[in-house]
């Protein structure tokens, strides 16, 4: 009963509302309030502050500063094995395989489109049909900065209006499409095993998503909008492997998606697996 209390509720919330609300507060700068709302934080999601750059929590500027904390140089090694493809975030495995006829596996008795996760339209989604994905779910308690599994151009992004539903389990196993309704910005790069899409999920009370070369992307008005980075007159944006791509102000989730015949999944990695930035996740085929 609880848990279809849960998702009825999510239905009828005003989802953008809601999350924009929150992500004022969670930019409030008044010492008192973000101390404390700071401080039950990391005693509510058993944070760890050892491997954060400021370990001082009162040294943020508000909760969304202490939320985007950067680590210490140290704190993700890069695994530097020949062909490694590194994971995109800290968090869980939500899913891992392949994309068959169109279809990215969600959770038992559910999955989603591929064409609407990217925004609709066909030549986008093409080179992906067929290919492999990867869904990252980032918990409250995790570094929630998405960095680069390969090295790569980047080429489109585009953000997609959504809901904003949660995105954790009991979610997944009860709203269809789940991905491809959320609001989301994809990023397609250009690599040397051919395309790659990274895309941010945003989720119930996600105040914003940044990218490094755009700043934040969302919340914009709440229509369809792409951005070409290959047109010639502009200069090239190179990300390097583990280089920062962006990161989420509460929430997410990272979805990577690759061409057919292109990486092979670490057979270690399964559902509900911790991952880390910087870890190996994939080699290339």
């Amino acid at each position: 009963m609880k848990q279809r209390l849960f998702i009825f509720m999510q239905y009828i919330l005003p989802h953008h509302t809601l999350s924009r609300l929150i992500g004022r507060l969670a930019e409030c700068q008044t010492p008192w309030f973000k101390n404390r709302l700071i401080a039950w934080f990391i005693k509510r999601y058993q944070v760890n502050m050892s491997e954060a750059l400021l370990e001082d929590p009162s040294a943020y500027r508000h909760f969304n500063d202490f939320f985007t904390r950067s680590l210490k140089e140290d704190a993700r090694p890069l695994d530097n094995s020949e062909k490694a493809v590194l994971s995109p975030a800290d968090g869980a495995i939500s899913q891992l395989g392949s994309i068959e006829h169109g279809r990215i596996f969600q959770a038992k008795g559910h999955s989603f489109s591929l064409l609407e996760l990217l925004g609709g339209d066909a030549e986008r989604a093409a080179p992906f049909m067929g290919g492999s994905f990867s869904t990252v779910y980032l918990s409250p308690k995790d570094y929630h900065r998405v960095h680069m599994p390969l090295t790569g151009i980047l080429r489109e992004m585009v953000y997609i209006p959504g809901r904003l539903f949660s995105v954790n389990q009991t979610t997944a196993e009860n709203v269809p499409e789940l991905f491809a309704r959320n609001e989301r910005v994809a990023c397609i790069f250009d690599t040397e095993q051919g395309p790659m899409a990274v895309v941010l999920v945003g989720a119930m009370i996600v105040a914003s998503i940044e990218t490094v070369w755009a700043g934040q992307v969302t919340p914009p008005l709440r229509s369809l909008r792409t951005y070409d980075y290959s047109q010639a007159a502009r200069q090239p944006i190179t990300l390097e492997k583990g280089a920062e791509l962006g990161r989420f102000k509460l929430g997410s989730t990272a979805i990577v998606l690759f061409g057919p015949n292109h990486v092979a999944w670490d057979d270690a990695l399964q559902e509900t697996s911790a991952v880390q930035v910087g870890q190996r996740l994939a080699v290339e085929i």
